[in-house]
């Protein structure tokens, strides 16, 4: 058993919380809605927090999972942040998914407390959460940091490794939505023609995805773009913000994304047409 924080109770960071505890760890949370840390505390016997200071007082290691940049900054910094409570030798593990910049930035803060640092952002969704199979890409200056951070990340992951030094995980999460965003604008494409040709979709996607074609995302959304089901999953308004991310790293290192930029204006399209809320499969809508 491990003293374990997690800060950020959303979609994501609810259901992972709960994990730790399945997985024998001794548990403390927060949330910026404190009446979810007590449901949740209710639900999985952990103990709720008033502050990140407070959660961070009582672990070792501290998970946050929070919604941006600022996000991060507004629960680890401060008086009452994670690295006011953090004891010398803990290890702050970031799961958001932020800029490669904040994550050296707050590799530099850890260090300068004593702390180490993993940035580990996730990919598989909230059903991927739920079901503690997330896929976890890692950055960490310190190989013997992401080892001791690993071991508690297994208990929601089913995948995780470290890719290089700090900020490096959140580059390849980058990587991650780049792929993504090509085969999500190309399934839809796909389907859209399919329907117009008079093709059966359901009936397609059974011989198509045991081929080259074949992807997560054509077995796991085909169905619900072909009927115009958009009310669950990951948001356009995030999908947009770590294409933003993907977009603003680009130009510093020089790649070219010609593909990702395209779609993220498609995306835009979407939330114009009121999608912000919407499953990223939604670029199926604007085809319409």
């Amino acid at each position: 058993m491990a003293r374990i924080g997690f800060v950020g109770l959303g979609v994501m960071g609810f259901p992972m919380a709960g994990h730790l505890v399945k997985a024998g760890h001794d548990v403390a949370v927060y949330n910026r809605t404190l009446e979810k840390s007590a449901r949740w505390a209710a639900e999985h016997g952990g103990r709720a927090c008033s502050v990140p200071r407070e959660v961070a007082a009582a672990s070792d290691v501290v998970m946050v999972c929070v919604g941006n940049d600022d996000d991060v900054r507004s629960v680890v910094n401060g008086s009452d942040g994670v690295l006011a409570g953090l004891r010398r030798g803990g290890i702050l593990v970031d799961h958001t998914t932020t800029s490669a910049v904040l994550a050296r930035e707050l590799a530099g803060s850890a260090a300068a407390a004593g702390v180490g640092f993993v940035d580990a952002p996730v990919s598989g969704g909230q059903a991927g959460a739920e079901n503690g199979v997330l896929t976890v890409m890692c950055g960490a200056d310190d190989e013997d940091v992401y080892v001791r951070a690993r071991d508690v990340i297994m208990s929601y992951a089913r995948a995780c490794e470290r890719l290089g030094a700090a900020g490096s995980g959140q580059l390849a999460k980058m990587v991650n939505q780049i792929c993504i965003a090509g085969i999500v604008e190309g399934l839809s494409e796909g389907i859209n023609f399919a329907q117009r040709a008079g093709l059966d979709v359901e009936q397609l996607v059974a011989v198509i995805s045991q081929g080259a074609a074949g992807s997560w995302q054509m077995v796991n959304r085909s169905s619900t773009m072909a009927r115009d089901e958009f009310n669950f999953g990951f948001a356009v308004e995030w999908m947009r913000k770590d294409l933003g991310f993907c977009l603003e790293e680009a130009r510093r290192n020089g790649a070219k994304l010609p593909v990702t930029e395209l779609v993220d204006g498609f995306y835009a399209e979407v939330e114009a047409m009121g999608g912000r809320r919407w499953d990223t499969s939604s670029l199926i809508a604007r085809l319409r």
